[in-house]
């Protein structure tokens, strides 16, 4: 028995998307599931994909499972293609730009990116991103009448196909709302975990592909993995929206920006260029003491004294980070 999780460390995520092409690339590829982003990577401030996911309901209340609302297509943002022989064939002024075949769209799974909040010269913004948080107490595994999803031993959440019958409870429930649906095979898809990989001892592609380090993996009640240490002895590591009562296990090292300018120009040092209502919102009252954590320690590490806690955000070896799952992938897996 294990626990798997991940911690997200946003203040190293450059929102490249390579963990989103990752799985898409692995897991996502055929008909029915052109618009299905099982990993995605939004731009907060925003509403992120499907459009107001905080908003739609699931989860638990008081202890009691909880109908949300069901995303609609549109709201997830519909796929397109581009119009490409019509930009091959244009030349010279005036030549057509590259542009969508059929309706124009007006909603995209990353329609907001780069946008953030602010204004100048205090803009802020940061990437969160987001995928199946394989919950120790799934919604989406108590509201599916036929047991087509189920929880493996290492915590795992996975939707077995074929005892699918398409009813989308499961979609309403999960208040992330990371399930999606295909109309090929008329059956809802989700994140797996990677657990084929993870079975050969490889770690899921959004972790092992992560160019900026930003990702640790490894079993949560392992008292030497990082993910561990990050989230039971240091605290710095937060699970998204606790308040939806379904004990996540994708947990995130909240972001800190450059200090913001006081009105003549000069650094405020004491001020915070994210408002710390929207971190709260996100990421629950113990964010406080998770930033003052992160800025202590690194204020030590600017003195030149130790600090085990950077030490672990840096790991400057990529093993490392993987809890023991740093096999490397192969054409199987």
């Amino acid at each position: 028995m294990s626990r798997l999780a991940q911690v997200i460390d946003l203040n190293k995520c450059i929102g490249c998307q390579t963990c989103t092409v990752a799985c898409k690339r692995l897991w996502t590829d055929r008909e029915g599931t052109a618009q299905m982003w099982w990993n995605i990577v939004n731009t907060l401030p925003g509403e992120g994909t499907p459009r107001g996911w905080q908003t739609m309901g699931g989860g638990f209340v008081d202890g009691e499972l909880v109908l949300g609302e069901l995303p609609s297509a549109e709201a997830f943002g519909l796929a397109w293609d581009y119009d490409w022989e019509a930009l091959e064939r244009a030349g010279g002024p005036g030549q057509r730009p590259l542009r969508p075949l059929g309706e124009t769209p007006t909603w995209g799974p990353n329609w907001e990116e780069d946008r953030g909040g602010g204004t100048f010269p205090n803009a802020y913004a940061f990437y969160l991103p987001r995928l199946c948080n394989h919950c120790s107490r799934p919604a989406c595994v108590e509201s599916c009448p036929v047991q087509a999803i189920v929880q493996q031993d290492d915590g795992t959440v996975v939707l077995q196909e074929d005892k699918c019958q398409g009813m989308q409870l499961c979609a309403r429930a999960c208040p992330y709302k990371r399930i999606y649906f295909d109309t090929v095979a008329v059956g809802s898809k989700k994140c797996i975990g990677c657990f084929p990989r993870i079975e050969r001892g490889v770690a899921p592609a959004c972790v092992r592909q992560c160019p900026g380090r930003a990702r640790h993996f490894g079993d949560l009640d392992d008292p030497a993995s990082q993910v561990h240490r990050l989230v039971r002895e240091w605290a710095v590591a937060l699970p998204l929206h606790a308040d939806f009562g379904t004990e996540p296990n994708v947990y995130y090292v909240p972001p800190m920006l450059p200090a913001p300018l006081a009105a003549d120009g000069t650094v405020d040092l004491e001020g915070t260029r994210l408002p710390e209502d929207l971190l709260r919102g996100l990421f629950g009252p113990g964010v406080r003491a998770a930033l003052d954590r992160l800025r202590a320690e690194r204020e030590r590490r600017r003195r030149g004294e130790p600090s085990e806690l950077m030490d672990l955000l840096i790991s400057r070896r990529w093993h490392d980070m993987l809890g023991g799952w740093d096999a490397a992938p192969n054409a199987r897996n």
